[in-house]
Parts: structure tokens; C-alpha cells; sequence
């Protein structure tokens, strides 16, 4: 046996130095998020110590419908566009590893374009391009979902897109073919299966961008829809500790919709496997 196999953590067992490592980064992290939950708990803090424990904050917060209204508003446009991007990215994607391989350079650099779009820019172009039109594409609702569709098409695009050029999908479309099997049906029964945890990843991505918008929901919608990062913004003004607390809150269901995506994703790398 070699000196190099030799020196090789057994098992893949991370050593001391590595956990101690990602314990102290993970505390930086948490760091901003602890100071925001403390302060969130007192009246003020003008000194080294905060005074005045007080719950004010969240009983006020969780007996106010429209806080619970703009988190269900969030919600529902995090799940309506993440999954309207995700259809239109599969079946775009079919038609480059199924039918012609070159149309994967136009899709990266139509899919790119977004990044380029600053969100006071699309909300004014969407604005601008179909109010008064008088069709559906004039609602504000209907714009405001486009605009997400939009907004998290580059991050989801990248994730499909490792996932596919993991598993060599035009590879396993032609096994498939010769072995009798239709090339759509071969997408979907062979292909899609095997990249659900790429999606799911991806997801994690679009769920952020959306939660953290504030200028395409205000722009649009305004007060008619108003998602949680809106609902802040009024808020600001009123009270320091009540905004802390609408921030703990969001991060909170933030990291429970995160927690269940990675649950649904380790479920999905197991149905892989077997």
C-alpha cells in the first residue's frame, strides 16, 4: 500500500480541524440573525446590554392578519413561478437533448439575459409593455408572476442544466431509443427522474431571490398584493423591534420551506440510487 493511501482519513471521516473550521463559519453566519432575534425580544438597546425583555413584538405580530396574508402572498408566488419556469425549462430542454444539440447555446444566452436586468428596469418594462393592453397579460397579478418567472429563470436554467450534462441525458435518450422507446417518453420516464435533485437544488435558489424582493412586488403590485418584503417596508418606520421580528419570522420559514426542499431532494437521490 502506498504512503499516499496511507495518509487517507479512513472512512472519509472529517478530522477535528475541518469540524472546528465549519462550526466557527457557520456561527459568523448565525451571528447577524442572533443580534436580530435578541433585539427583536427588548424594548431597546442604546446600551452594551438591551433592556426591557419584552414578546410585544411577535403577539403583535402574530395577531395581524396581514402579516399572515403577506406570507401566504409570498409563498404562492414562490410556488407559482418557480414551478411555471421549471415546465417551460423541461420542455425547452427536451428540444436540445433530444432534437438538436446546437440549440443549447441560443437557450444559455436567452436564459442569461435576466442577470442583466436590474429589478427596477423589469418591472417599469413590464409595466410599460402591457398596461392598458386590455388583455390578461394587464392584470397586475398575471404581470407581477411573469415577472418572477423571469426573475428566477437564469438560476433554475443553470441547475437543470448541470443536472442533464451529469447524467449524459443524450446518452440515456438513445439507450432508450434502441431499446424501443419513444424519445419523448424516454425524457420523461428515464431522464426526468434522474435529475429531480438538480431541480430541487435549483429551487432552493429561486425560493431565496423571491422571499428577498422587494422592488418587482412593490413596483407592480404595490400595496394590491403585498408579499412579506413589502409588508417590512411599512413597517420600518413604526417600530425597530417589530421589523426585527418580521425579519426572525422570515428567516425562520425561509429555513422551513429550505428544510423541506432538502428532505424532498434526499428522498429523490434515494429513489435514484435504488
Amino acid at each position: 500500500m502506498s504512503a499516499h493511501a496511507k495518509s487517507a482519513p479512513r472512512g472519509g471521516k472529517t478530522s477535528l480541524g475541518a469540524k472546528i473550521f465549519l462550526a466557527v463559519v457557520g456561527l459568523y453566519l448565525l451571528l447577524p440573525f442572533a443580534i436580530t432575534f435578541i433585539y427583536s425580544l427588548f424594548v431597546e438597546w442604546t446600551d452594551i446590554l438591551p433592556s426591557g425583555f419584552t414578546l410585544r413584538n411577535y403577539i403583535e405580530l402574530f395577531s395581524n392578519a396581514t402579516f399572515w396574508a403577506s406570507i401566504g402572498r409570498t409563498l404562492v408566488l414562490c410556488l407559482v413561478s418557480v414551478i411555471i419556469t421549471i415546465v417551460l425549462l423541461l420542455l425547452a430542454m427536451y428540444a436540445v437533448v433530444a432534437i438538436n444539440r446546437k440549440l443549447g447555446s441560443v437557450m444559455q444566452f436567452v436564459c442569461m439575459i435576466p442577470y442583466a436586468l436590474q429589478g427596477v428596469i423589469l418591472s417599469i418594462g413590464i409595466i410599460s409593455l402591457y398596461t392598458g393592453t386590455g388583455t390578461i397579460l394587464s392584470n397586475r397579478m398575471v404581470m407581477l408572476f411573469g415577472a418572477y418567472t423571469i426573475l428566477v429563470l437564469p438560476y433554475i436554467y443553470q441547475g437543470i442544466r448541470n443536472a442533464l450534462n451529469a447524467i449524459d441525458a443524450e446518452m440515456l435518450i438513445q439507450a432508450a431509443e434502441m431499446l424501443g422507446c419513444g424519445r419523448f417518453r424516454a425524457y420523461v420516464q428515464v431522464v426526468l427522474p434522474n435529475i429531480v435533485s438538480g431541480i430541487l437544488v435549483s429551487s432552493l435558489l429561486a425560493e431565496s431571490i423571491v422571499f428577498g424582493d422587494f422592488v418587482l412586488a412593490n413596483n407592480i403590485a404595490g400595496t394590491n398584493y403585498q408579499n412579506i418584503q413589502v409588508f417590512l417596508q411599512a413597517n420600518m418606520d413604526k417600530s425597530s423591534g417589530l421589523s426585527s421580528a418580521i425579519v426572525v419570522v422570515i428567516f425562520l420559514v425561509v429555513g422551513a420551506v429550505t428544510a423541506l426542499v432538502l428532505k424532498l431532494q434526499s428522498s429523490a437521490r434515494k429513489t435514484e440510487k435504488e
